[in-house]
């Protein structure tokens, strides 16, 4: 069983959630693109952690973990991120989290990059989280970039490093006029790292070949929503790299396989962090009110993210590029404040009513068209069985199916890892 979970929507969606409760069933949990510009935030018998760049599945002791050749990863930062998780009794070791060798690495100019770029775009930024993602894909398809497997061969990359500096200094100090980086400086800080990460880098591809010949349980575990993906996502405001499941096999280093199973998450509402269209967004007290509810603020950044109703146009069109055969849908309990809930049913597009998502330089013109239901107004985070949901409740989830043609599997009432209710 090949298993893709995968975001819906803009992000944010309950993905690490999601992960941690379901990896119980799988062996191996390999995050296949991104970097630490997201969050992952799981809660269990432990404690809350937030993961932005270990797959979610970390925290299950008998699972294996895989960061796939398809992620961007700042040493730095997972060395912190190890340490954190280690000082709240998780253990790490090569044996449960194994490094693909390909993957690239996020050097300190890579951030610097991002926020340099970000400043000079002012008023028009894209929203970034300032953590070098863009500019190190882009080294990556510039063949300028280190990776993994280099820090095994210190001469090389000693080497590579000093090439690739002469070129990002021309840019740090011509286009930005900034302070040139220091060869020195970086060979030190690749250095630092280089010793503790050599024992867990390794053919991740080779690896996972072979466990999926073995008949192991391979989880794949996505980062961001596919309205964020690179190319089916808000461009420009997106990530820079393919959050859709089709790429899973690819990012963690196993195009010979094929997927057998899509899990989509989405929330029971919407929200975005960030720039870029939002149709369906709130404003005011009651983008407020449902902020608040669902303490909504990005894991990553803290950032209050926006929020909006449930997005059917968004939504159905995440489910299609995502090729999803079931849907998790997190947070229905946050919507229990309210009496009447509002749905985002289309969109109005110079005046036309449509169903389907728009080409996205033209969203920002769209408007949603908002159909209000009937809620249930009352505490559902106990239910842990379909029975126990109010009458309201079952019937807003019939509705997102019908609306969205996509059948709803798990529903998530509370971040706790037991606080779901299976539906079928």
């Amino acid at each position: 069983m090949l298993t893709s979970i995968v975001g819906i929507n803009w992000g944010d969606e309950g993905k690490g959630r999601m992960v941690d409760l379901l990896s119980q069933e799988y062996d191996i949990v390999c995050r296949y693109q991104g970097g630490n510009n997201a969050g992952h935030t799981v809660i269990n018998d432990r404690g809350k952690f937030v993961l932005n760049l270990l797959p979610s599945g970390i925290l299950r002791s008998d699972v294996v973990n895989v960061m796939g050749n398809g992620m961007v990863i700042d040493l730095e930062h997972l060395h912190k991120e190890i340490s954190r998780l280690r000082e709240a009794g998780v253990s790490i070791t090569p044996e449960n989290l194994k490094i693909s060798d390909k993957a690239v690495i996020c050097m300190p100019y890579h951030v610097m990059l991002d926020c340099l770029e970000e400043d000079r775009l002012g008023d028009a930024k894209y929203g970034s989280t300032r953590r070098g993602i863009s500019p190190v894909y882009g080294d990556k398809y510039m063949k300028k970039c280190l990776r993994m497997g280099d820090l095994k061969y210190p001469a090389i990359y000693h080497d590579t490093l000093k090439h690739v500096l002469e070129y990002k200094n021309l840019i740090i100090e011509n286009v930005y006029h900034a302070a040139s980086v220091e060869l020195a400086e970086m060979t030190k800080w690749l250095d630092t790292y280089a010793a503790e990460f050599a024992d867990y880098i390794i053919d991740t591809s080779l690896y996972l070949d072979q466990a999926a010949k073995e008949g192991k349980k391979i989880m794949f575990e996505a980062q961001l929503g596919a309205l964020r993906d690179i190319d089916f996502g808000i461009y420009p405001f997106t990530s820079s790299s393919s959050t859709i499941a089709a790429y899973a096999p690819i990012g963690a280093g196993v195009p010979n396989h094929k997927l057998d199973q899509v899990v989509g998450i989405m929330k029971a509402y919407s929200s975005c962090v960030g720039e870029g269209p939002f149709t369906c967004e709130s404003f005011g007290k009651e983008a407020e009110e449902l902020r608040e509810a669902g303490g909504e603020y990005g894991a990553a950044t803290g950032r209050p993210r926006r929020v909006g109703p449930f997005d059917v146009v968004a939504s159905r069109y995440g489910i299609r590029v995502q090729g999803c055969t079931e849907i998790a849908l997190t947070k229905l309990d946050v919507l229990s404040y309210l009496e009447e809930i509002p749905i985002c049913a289309q969109y109005e597009l110079n005046g036309e009513i449509i169903d389907e998502f728009p080409y996205a330089a033209i969203l920002p013109e769209a408007k949603p068209v908002i159909r209000k239901v009937k809620g249930w107004h009352c505490d559902i985070s106990k239910c842990r069985t379909k029975e126990e949901l109010p009458k309201e409740a079952l019937d807003y989830i019939q509705l997102l199916e019908e609306m969205t043609g996509c059948s709803i599997r798990y529903v998530s009432v509370g971040a706790e890892r037991d606080a779901y209710i299976r539906m079928y």
